[in-house]
């Protein structure tokens, strides 16, 4: 069951909801570096059900900011 609040669909693909799989994903990471990756793949995971082509042009610009970061 969807709860607009708690489990939203857009962000829940079968068992595994989208902020435990960011939680595993940025465990290694601070700063900015953390919310770059964070934010892309958040975008990444709901683009289809929810945002559509604008939602994968925001998480390509994430993307681009976290290399521009790492890339210093």
């Amino acid at each position: 069951m969807s709860d607009a609040v708690d489990r939203p669909a857009h962000y829940t693909k079968g068992a595994v909801e989208c902020i435990d799989a960011v939680d595993a994903a940025i465990s290694d990471l601070e700063g900015v570096e953390a919310h770059y990756t964070a934010s892309a793949i958040q975008y990444l995971w709901r683009w289809k059900s929810k945002g559509g082509v604008e939602d994968l042009q925001k998480a390509q610009w994430y993307v681009s900011r976290l290399i521009e970061t790492v890339a210093l």
